[in-house]
């Protein structure tokens, strides 16, 4: 596979900088769904987020997978000239995150994850092949990513999310491609890094939304402790984008983290 990968990029003014952090979104995201972390930790370090292969302006070629996605992201480190990076990946991209980490654990300072999970089970099997078929369905009836999004984004928020969050998530599902979309959740369904969670060495911090029903917060807290010393938040009345729903907070809980890494 060969990619052309398409990223934001925020720095602090002047000379002195604090580290570098890349965000990886989630299927229904793109580089822009940062807007809010962006803002925030480019303040005190070198911030980028990717468009992932397939997704904004960054090419996708010879299908979705997770090892490719990994590789993609180590070329971008590269490209960008970045030895280590504090690695934050949201659902999808929380995957990609784990796949990176233990493929390259020397190129990541930390490890934060959000709204993720370790496995999606067997690609074969009869709940994978479910969800699989749910999610395309729309598609197969004639809607657009657009429909999806009004269909979706209101399933995956929590109580009382932030108003500009919201249009930007349904802003960037809506720019997704229906051929990026169904190529990501057949990727989707072959993850499984179970096995890899005691091998993390690096500091890592999982955030859960406490309203999330795809990737639900007490699954989460049992993935923190197979993680050894992993830390673990959940944040109140959040759903599935907390970075979203609740910047702020989210950003607050980031920061302290990197800050005391």
């Amino acid at each position: 596979m060969s990619y052309a990968v398409r990223h934001l990029e925020r720095s602090p003014e002047g000379d002195q900088q604090g580290g570098a952090a890349v965000l990886l979104h989630g299927v229904g995201g793109d580089a822009e769904s940062w807007k809010y972390q962006l803002d925030f930790l480019g303040q005190r370090y070198r911030t980028a987020a990717w468009d992932m292969p397939g997704y904004g302006g960054s090419a996708l070629s010879g299908g979705m997978s997770f090892a490719g996605l990994a590789d993609a992201l180590i070329g971008l480190l590269d490209h960008l000239g970045l030895a280590k990076v504090h690695l934050v990946g949201h659902s999808l991209g929380g995957m990609v995150a784990q796949e990176a980490a233990a493929a390259h654990p020397g190129r990541f300072i930390s490890l934060i994850l959000s709204a993720t999970s370790p496995a999606f089970g067997r690609p074969d099997g009869d709940f994978q092949k479910q969800f699989v078929a749910s999610r395309m369905k729309p598609l197969d009836d004639g809607r657009s990513m657009t429909s999806l999004a009004e269909i979706m984004v209101p399933e995956m928020i929590g109580r009382d999310p932030n108003a500009d969050g919201v249009a930007l998530a349904l802003k960037s599902m809506a720019a997704v491609s229906t051929e990026t979309y169904r190529a990501a959740m057949q990727c989707l369904v072959t993850f499984d890094r179970r096995g890899n969670l005691p091998n993390i060495a690096m500091p890592t911090l999982l955030i859960a939304g406490e309203n999330d029903t795809n990737a639900p917060a007490p699954m989460m807290e049992k993935m923190a402790s197979k993680i050894p010393g992993a830390q673990y938040v959940c944040i109140p009345g959040a759903g599935h984008l907390a970075n979203l729903e609740r910047p702020d907070e989210f950003n607050r809980i980031v920061g302290d983290f990197i800050g005391g890494v």
